[in-house]
């Protein structure tokens, strides 16, 4: 039997050029395609696409219900608080990970963890 694999990721969002910016610069990607409301990054180890949803409401940190969430690795999950802020990200001020992990948001407002790798 075959399997489908997994090709890319689809992530909604307000702002899809805006939105891929971010994730092109923080993961050393590239925007690939910017047209009509959808935009790709292709970084390595993944493909994003940004869709842009009329009425997008971000998930919010912490919530009660999550529509998911990215788990990247890398040296110190705090050192790159700088980063995402000035990519225009931020870091929320809640952080159940102790030192395990630190918790993001991108600019849309999804959070994503960063863990030791």
């Amino acid at each position: 039997m075959t399997h489908p694999t997994l090709s890319a990721i689809c992530i909604d969002c307000q702002d899809a050029s805006s939105t891929a910016a971010f994730w092109a610069a923080l993961l050393d990607g590239e925007v690939t395609h910017d047209a009509d409301g959808v935009a790709a990054v292709e970084a390595p180890g993944a493909t994003l696409y940004f869709d842009e949803v009329e009425g997008f409401t971000s998930p919010g940190w912490p919530a009660d219900t999550k529509q998911f969430h990215l788990d990247l690795q890398g040296p110190d999950p705090s050192s790159f608080a700088d980063r995402v802020v000035e990519l225009g990200g931020s870091v929320p001020d809640f952080q159940p990970g102790e030192e395990r992990w630190t918790v993001y948001l991108d600019p849309a407002g999804h959070p994503f963890c960063i863990s030791a790798g």
